[in-house]
């Protein structure tokens, strides 16, 4: 079996993923260095005298008058010194040391004393706005300065302007980029674009890619904008980077959910419901992640195939066929009726639990092989081996279920590839069981 997967089962599964999917699409972090962002971020502190303190953002209209991109506010937050009682007396404590938090600019974002702007632009950009503003220019820290581009809730990815898009012909501030999607534009590539060529004013084309930086759902709305905008790569996988300081309260929860299947003390459904909640409420997973975490195209069709299995159980229909089979292939052999158990049992597997196959087949077999004379071992390791062969349905196992969605595959290509599967396992059985388990 593992050399048919290898060798041929691979070769004939196909691969549908989408134009978007099966291109390379660059990484958050791999953008921020193919962009040569760090090259264009410059540190602009707010002095006392500046007019800008006070002032939002669309007040100062920074990106109107000098095309300069504000994409990360860092605010100066002095903690409170504390008191603390000393022999009747009280006494302050020592003032902690001031620490910045990073903000995330919008237009309605009002500039403090002291605020530490994160700004793109170019050199005489850079001057012309901290002369008017009377801003201090700051060293520039490189990776540190285009760290502040991406966090759980902020990040940047590559949109293709499409033949029809409404933009083409028109510059990023003519386009009102800015004020209507909420995302800042860092950089434009395509076949027309410069390396010199300046962002807000340059004419868009058709092929033309956009470098945005803004909040991950601001980007994942773009999506909707199909007319307009092909947003590249995944950007709803993006929401919530992997919060790693959880990682070792997830590993345990997992690890506890295992040791409680091991020792049987409770159901399986009941098992994987308190490790999802215990995943919520120690804060590996937030309710919305959990909720878009959900396969709800799995759950449909497992829903839809389960009153089929019912039906095929309290109808009877499952004794008939089995006793049927037994009946036919009877005269010809224990080997016939090793084959046809197998064969009936991988076909309702595929369709009802393995358990419940095995439960209502094992007897007929059995019943079988005391009416044929012969030792039942060899017939009920057929039944327990051929139940397992869930390979030709997406229902057969939930392991089924969930490659279907994640492979794109489609139902006929579980029958294309695990029909086979199972003939081999067949033939493997009907040599090897008889050998094993004497008649």
């Amino acid at each position: 079996g593992i050399l048919y997967m290898m060798f041929v089962g691979q070769r004939w599964l196909p691969d549908r993923r989408t134009v978007i999917d099966s291109q390379p699409v660059a990484t958050p972090e791999e953008l921020v260095k193919l962009y040569q962002l760090p090259d264009n971020l410059f540190r602009l502190r707010v002095r006392r005298e500046s007019a800008l303190v006070g002032k939002t953002l669309a007040v100062a209209g920074l990106r109107q008058e000098f095309g300069i991109s504000v994409i990360d506010i860092q605010r100066r937050e002095v903690p409170r010194a504390g008191l603390e009682l000393v022999w009747g007396r009280r006494r302050e404590e020592e003032r902690p040391l001031p620490t910045r938090t990073s903000i995330q600019p919008t237009p309605d974002t009002t500039i403090e004393l002291d605020d530490l702007l994160i700004v793109q632009g170019t050199d005489q950009q850079i001057t012309q706005m901290s002369t008017r503003w009377n801003l201090a220019v700051q060293p520039a820290q490189g990776s540190s300065d285009a760290n502040s581009l991406l966090n759980e809730e902020v990040g940047i990815a590559e949109v293709l302007i499409p033949p029809r898009s409404s933009l083409i012909g028109k510059t990023i501030v003519e386009a009102q980029f800015g004020a209507l999607y909420k995302l800042s534009v860092l950089g434009i590539s395509g076949p027309t674009a410069r390396h010199d060529m300046n962002v807000k004013t340059a004419q868009l084309h058709f092929g033309d890619i956009l470098l945005v930086q803004g909040p991950w759902k601001n980007i994942l709305q773009l999506k909707k904008q199909r007319r307009d905008f092909v947003v590249m790569g995944q950007p709803e996988a993006m929401i919530g980077a992997p919060n790693r300081q959880k990682a070792l309260v997830a590993l345990l929860i997992l690890l506890g959910m295992v040791a409680i299947l091991i020792l049987d003390l409770m159901p399986t459904a009941q098992a994987g419901m308190l490790a999802a909640l215990l995943m919520v409420l120690t804060g590996c997973l937030s309710m919305d992640e959990a909720y878009q975490a959900i396969d709800w195209k799995s759950i449909v069709l497992v829903a839809g195939m389960l009153p089929m299995s019912t039906a095929l159980e309290k109808t009877g229909l499952v004794d008939i066929a089995a006793q049927g089979l037994v009946n036919a292939l009877g005269d010809i052999g224990p080997l016939a009726v090793l084959a046809g158990l197998f064969l009936l049992t991988s076909l309702f597997t595929q369709v009802l639990s393995n358990t419940a196959t095995t439960v209502v087949i094992a007897p007929i077999a059995l019943a079988s092989a005391t009416n044929l004379g012969v030792a039942p071992y060899a017939f009920l390791m057929a039944v327990a081996i051929a139940a397992s062969m869930a390979f030709a349905t997406p229902v057969a196992s939930p392991v089924n279920t969930l490659v279907m969605g994640a492979g794109n595959y489609r139902f006929g290509d579980y029958i294309k590839v695990g029909v086979p599967m199972i003939l081999i396992t067949l033939l493997a059985s009907v040599i090897i069981l008889p050998l094993l388990f004497p008649f």
